[in-house]
């Protein structure tokens, strides 16, 4: 009989606990690291103040104000950063009891019911009727004894000429309106500098601003929509996905092989496609 620890003893012991996942706040900011946006750059695609950005990726949710908001926030960013917000919002149900419950709606309440009340006949109304009709009769009797006089001195003068029919004026087919081309753009003032940014290849996030540091727009720009900037000197352009984006500068197409995700702070000046 030996002394010491049995087989069973001797096998190492199993860690059956879950491997810890990563929680809502980190998600978030390695998902925007991953996307090269600042928190400033988040704050101003999202419009979520930047101390409540803060707090979300420090997993603070007490500044959002309630579970209702806190829920809106997350989703906002989370497709901000493009990710999808739907495993993110039941990680934060799980964690703080559950969905918020629906308001109830108030309840409709039943309009009443008013009899109609019988009246009697209303003579004032009859009597006003027949007067009426006696001067409507009367006028109609005078129009149409004056109506006869006219005839007959038609019938005792030269005969009425006929006048001719005005002939329609002929209309023009309306002129198909010209497709939209890059004509357009390459008919922009010299004397300016013109950028169209379109959202060729998916969507992207784009901020632009003038010369002066002036925002001139700060968004998300969906597949298919494309906007123009115009200023004096400079047009100063971050793309959020440089790769979903199709960009003509001063009526020429700007031809870069940019990646998919990609980065990119440009700027513009007048004369050719120049990056400053």
């Amino acid at each position: 009989m030996s002394i010491g620890n049995s087989p069973e003893d001797e096998r190492p012991f199993e860690d059956d606990r879950e491997e810890a996942r990563l929680s809502i706040g980190r998600v978030l900011q390695q998902a925007r690291i991953a996307a090269g946006l600042t928190v400033d750059d988040l704050t101003n695609a999202t419009r979520v103040r930047l101390p409540i950005v803060h707090a979300i990726e420090a997993d603070d949710f007490g500044p959002c104000g309630g579970d209702v908001y806190a829920r809106g926030h997350i989703r906002t960013l989370a497709k901000a950063v493009g990710i999808d917000p739907a495993p993110l919002l039941a990680q934060y149900d799980a964690d703080h009891g559950g969905r918020p419950a629906p308001t109830p709606a108030a309840p409709l309440f039943e309009a009443e019911r008013i009899r109609p009340e019988r009246r009697g006949p209303n003579w004032t109304a009859a009597m006003v009727a027949a007067i009426v009709a006696v001067v409507g009769f009367v006028g109609f009797t005078a129009f149409k004894g004056g109506d006869g006089g006219d005839k007959t001195q038609v019938a005792e003068g030269s005969t009425p000429s006929t006048s001719k029919t005005a002939s329609p004026t002929p209309t023009k087919p309306d002129e198909p309106k010209p497709d939209p081309t890059d004509s357009a753009i390459a008919a922009a003032p010299q004397d300016k500098v013109t950028v169209q940014v379109s959202a060729a290849d998916g969507r992207s996030w784009i901020s632009a601003k003038d010369h002066n540091g002036r925002l001139l727009f700060d968004g998300l720009l969906k597949q298919g929509e494309s906007k123009t900037f115009q200023d004096s000197e400079k047009i100063n352009l971050v793309l959020g996905d440089a790769g979903a984006i199709q960009l003509y500068v001063n009526g020429k197409k700007i031809d870069e092989d940019w990646q998919q995700g990609a980065v990119e702070r440009l700027t513009y000046t007048k004369g050719d496609p120049q990056v400053g």
